[in-house]
């Protein structure tokens, strides 16, 4: 039989079996045996949106009514956010009768559609579930009458059976510890031995070595994956401490070099770095993370396995993607932005990359991933990496990073080669942060047999205003604190084109520098970012 996969025999058999009707009377509890709790903090102004019928989330927006279960309205993200039920919170935020009843009756909608949407059985998706309507239990459903509780347990015990019979994941990245996550929930709440604890022990310690690399840096290299991973694994601590379980060894050193990871990838006004599908998100959530992580630790200067660089000096901070994309099947949120990099000066953002559209269509989704979209060099109008739906083809395979550090200051000397194959071109860039964190310098080189046109782009936060010097030869930035920065550049066409910001609740329009490089001309810029005064 070729292309036989017994793995995947076993599975569908598995998951025939998890959907069989149970011939043991009884076996539905009456309610969790154990409380379980979300811990973290809902958005009341999502949850008016909720009331009204629609789901905000990452700048997109869908219907969410009773009848909307069975369609199939939205990017895929987008609607593996409303299956996941994680938006609870924010009902849970607004904390009237009126959200209560809104999450009520949508939950009750849900169990009675035939026809879900099939995104719905997805590991992860069925895991966020099972984990946010146990973790909200008292909020909806301990003063409904008997019938929906018993429609409730009923429900999460066959997803939390089906959800045991699909591990392990067939993704292989973050979203299988969200499965994990449910799983784990499941066993703390539900009283009847099913064995779904020690299925989900089987399976965890081997997911955090595929997914948490030696130094911290989760293995699909996005700030925002890297975040979302640290609070499944801070939850499925608490789950196991709530059942007395006692936790693998690999959970809490994966948690430590998590939460020294995400501090990593965090600028000065705590959110995060804008790198791969992440968006500044809530800096308020992200301290309550690593407070839940608990042992404070400083920001790393490398993330060497990551391939991410920090330079931090005075009131300045850079950040650099300094790392090859990640493996195809761990790639889905990969952006196009090797060697981009972000700077910013205490709480304020001055030179950003787009950020990222993950709930969008495909066209503003592929848009934020273009290499165009992140601050760094593009030759001949060709993204570094080639998008793909499902995650990248042609990839750059060598990126080079080497730094030095004296009296403060910091030096890194980088190149990738992902033009290689459609121009035999190494992108070459140099970067030098002064001690005093207010003198950035960079040159940037293409190094090809046949020279390339090329541009170097700076991205400025919506809230920075630029104006062009009067001999044109350098921008004048402004921070919204008032102090005043100056983009100068040697031996190319510099312009300011206008740009958008991704990585706030809602998109804004902001503004990019330009360095345009001819074919006919120095295959080499240098440029400088230093304060005025």
């Amino acid at each position: 039989m070729s292309g036989f996969d017994p793995r995947r025999w076993l599975r569908d058999v598995r998951r025939v079996a998890a959907r069989l009707p149970s011939l043991r009377p009884g076996r539905v509890p009456d309610a969790p045996a154990l409380p379980v709790r979300d811990p973290w903090p809902g958005d009341a102004g999502r949850g008016a949106r909720l009331l009204k019928g629609e789901l905000g989330w990452q700048g997109a927006a869908r219907p969410l009514r009773a009848e909307s279960w069975a369609e199939r309205a939205g990017s895929e993200e987008l609607r593996g956010e409303a299956l996941g039920f994680t938006w609870l919170r924010d009902l849970r935020a607004l904390g009237t009768d009126s959200a209560r009843l809104r999450a009520r009756a949508l939950i009750a909608a849900f169990i009675e559609t035939a026809e879900l949407d099939p995104l719905s059985r997805r590991p992860d998706i069925a895991g966020a579930r099972i984990a946010a309507w146990l973790g909200h239990y008292d909020f909806f459903a301990a003063s409904a009458d008997d019938p929906f509780r018993q429609h409730l347990m009923g429900r999460l015990l066959a997803d939390a059976r089906a959800l045991a019979a699909e591990l392990p994941a067939e993704q292989i990245d973050g979203r299988a510890l969200t499965a994990l996550k449910g799983l784990v929930a499941a066993s703390v709440a539900l009283p009847e031995p099913l064995g779904f604890l020690s299925r989900a022990l089987r399976f965890l310690p081997g997911e955090i070595g595929r997914q948490v690399l030696g130094d911290g840096c989760h293995v699909e290299r996005s700030p925002a994956a890297q975040l979302k991973a640290l609070q499944d694994l801070t939850e499925i601590r608490a789950l196991l401490q709530a059942a007395q379980a006692p936790p693998p060894a690999a959970l809490t050193v994966a948690i430590e070099r998590l939460a020294v990871g995400l501090r990593t990838l965090r600028h000065g006004d705590g959110g995060l770095a804008l790198f791969n599908g992440a968006r500044e998100g809530n800096a308020a959530l992200t301290d309550l993370v690593l407070t839940q992580a608990g042992r404070a630790g400083r920001p790393m200067n490398a993330l060497y396995d990551g391939g991410f660089h920090r330079m931090q000096a005075g009131r300045g901070t850079v950040i650099l993607d300094g790392g090859a994309p990640p493996a195809p099947g761990l790639d889905r949120r990969a952006h196009a932005g090797t060697l981009a990099f972000e700077f910013s000066l205490a709480r304020e953002r001055l030179i950003v990359n787009c950020g990222g559209a993950p709930a969008s269509g495909a066209e503003w989704r592929d848009a934020a991933r273009a290499t165009a979209a992140h601050s760094t060099l593009v030759i001949a109008d060709t993204n570094s990496s080639e998008l793909r739906p499902e995650g990248l083809g042609r990839r750059p395979t060598q990126v080079e990073v080497q730094r030095q550090e004296a009296n403060g200051a910091h030096w890194l000397e980088a190149s990738h080669d992902g033009w290689s194959r459609p121009f035999r071109a190494l992108h070459r860039r140099r970067l030098y942060l002064a001690e005093s964190g207010e003198d950035l310098r960079g040159e940037d080189a293409v190094e090809a047999p046949t020279p390339q046109p090329f541009a170097v782009r700076f991205h400025l936060h919506p809230a920075v205003d630029a104006s062009r010097q009067q001999d044109g030869e350098a921008m004048l930035l402004r921070l919204p604190g008032g102090s005043f920065w100056r983009l100068r550049a040697e031996g190319v066409r510099l312009g300011l084109e206008e740009s958008i910001y991704l990585g706030a609740e809602e998109p804004r329009r902001s503004e990019q520098v330009v360095l345009s490089g001819a074919a006919d001309g120095p295959q080499l810029v240098k440029w400088a970012i230093t304060k005025v005064g």
